[in-house]
């Protein structure tokens, strides 16, 4: 299997990638060599969605899943079996250490809970295998510094699932409406997410399911007492597990804006919020929040609200560039061009393949919207793995973005104060005790990538 370089390219065009839609032209060469061997962790929603995308383009051998909820594990493997040609079901593991332990995986793709992701990739590109993560890559700033390390020390593909880098209609808005020039000097970004995204009740405690190895799904993180809310989907309602919203949904844009404009490390992240509104709840996350990434000449300013309604009720989980010139307004759905004193406005709505991959259309929990990206992400994962080359969401540019919105929630911590990461030194500049907290502290027996030599 390999991936012709120049179609590679025309796949990260505007028009290339809004033209694809049948397999044949989502540029994949094939030659004679087996099937690459895959393995999942995380057979949750996204988990098993990231891996039906790679077996909807490659022709890929799903041989190991991994997952510490037994039914969960069980359910998925009757259904990778059921979409993968071969038909055949991969062996199930509940311990991923003893799935990398084969060391017969040539991709491993983690779905797991945030404050799993570090260990697990460390774990994965030490074993051999080239690996496909979900943002955000982290829970400390630290960890994510011993992400790329062990990435470029065994010289593996690490692709993060930012995958608006691979939207067709926001690769069009970067060519024909940023690098074309029709937005001008861009002077301002805003970025939000009005989703009611936060677990607002709280329920009383319960035994732990007899299906469920709730220490082994804590791994690092404190262990709380159990109330079903986490594993229900709702881990990322407790700093426990992520970074709340700035963690979850934050970093998608801060992302895609970083792309679009070329942009490294903020020089300074500011921010203020906290639970403003919904105090009844069992979730420790921001209610409210609002960060200031400052670049030279250019500001790029975050707030979320899980509560109320979003100011641009066709815009709830966007970005809008500001230039002297126009307005681009995109989100994962759509974008809108609006130009500066008359001239033609431009939209663009996302790509629906669903009729060339009809199994789109009866798959459940399925972001329709996300898979024509995720599966060009994917693709974009095997061409870099089969040139040995960075890939378009490679793990720096993920760590930076993860980082970034760390950096938030620790200045929100820190009363507001601005924060500037030297990420040679791996510190906060000028800072003690913001530089203590890029680590999180590690439950028993768990140890910290960052503490391993």
């Amino acid at each position: 299997m390999t991936f012709n370089l120049a179609r590679r390219r025309f796949l990260q065009t505007a028009s290339g990638a809004m033209a694809l839609s049948a397999l044949g032209a989502y540029g994949v060469e094939l030659v004679n060599q087996k099937p690459k061997r895959v393995g999942l962790i995380g057979c949750g929603w996204y988990g098993k969605s990231d891996l039906f995308r790679l077996i909807q383009v490659a022709p890929v051998e799903v041989v190991s899943l991994c997952d510490v909820d037994e039914r969960m594990l069980a359910e998925a493997v009757t259904l990778v079996s059921q979409r993968q040609k071969s038909g055949q079901k991969p062996r199930a593991f509940t311990d991923y250490r003893k799935m990398l332990q084969e060391k017969d995986l040539d991709i491993v793709l983690i779905g797991t809970p945030d404050h799993w992701h570090a260990l697990q990739m460390i774990d994965a590109v030490a074993a051999g295998s080239d690996v496909y993560v979900q943002k955000p890559i982290s829970v400390d700033v630290a960890e994510g510094e011993a992400m790329l390390a062990a990435a470029r020390k065994h010289n593996r593909v690490v692709q993060v699932g930012t995958q608006r880098k691979s939207t067709p209609h926001l690769i069009e808005a970067k060519k024909n409406i940023i690098e074309a020039g029709r937005l001008g000097k861009i002077g301002h970004v805003e970025i939000c997410c009005y989703y009611h995204m936060r677990a607002n009740e709280k329920p009383p405690l319960s035994t732990v399911p007899d299906f469920l190895n709730y220490e082994m799904w804590t791994g690092p993180a404190p262990l709380r007492p159990y109330d079903n809310l986490p594993h229900r989907r709702w881990w990322r309602a407790f700093t426990e597990y992520g970074n709340g919203i700035t963690g979850d949904m934050c970093i998608h844009m801060l992302d895609t804006v970083r792309w679009m404009l070329g942009l490294g490390w903020p020089e300074r992240v500011s921010s203020t919020g906290g639970i403003l509104v919904q105090k009844d709840s069992a979730s420790n996350i921001s209610d409210t929040q609002t960060a200031t990434f400052t670049y030279p000449e250019l500001n790029v300013v975050w707030q979320h609200r899980t509560w109320g309604t979003p100011p641009d009720p066709d815009y709830p989980w966007a970005m809008f560039l500001y230039g002297d010139k126009g307005t681009l307004k995109a989100s994962v759905t759509r974008y809108d061009f609006i130009p500066q004193g008359g001239g033609e406005p431009i939209h663009r709505d996302w790509l629906d393949e669903s009729d060339q991959f009809p199994e789109d259309k009866t798959e459940k929990d399925i972001e329709l919207h996300a898979a024509p990206a995720t599966r060009r992400h994917m693709l974009d994962f095997l061409a870099a793995i089969d040139q040995r080359s960075r890939p378009v969401a490679d793990i720096e540019e993920g760590h930076i973005s993860t980082a970034s919105c760390i950096l938030a929630n620790l200045s929100m911590e820190l009363d507001g104060r601005p924060l500037a990461y030297d990420p040679q030194k791996q510190t906060v500049t000028n800072d003690e005790e913001a530089t203590r907290l890029l680590r999180r502290a590690y439950r028993a027996p768990w140890k910290h990538p960052g503490d391993k030599a």
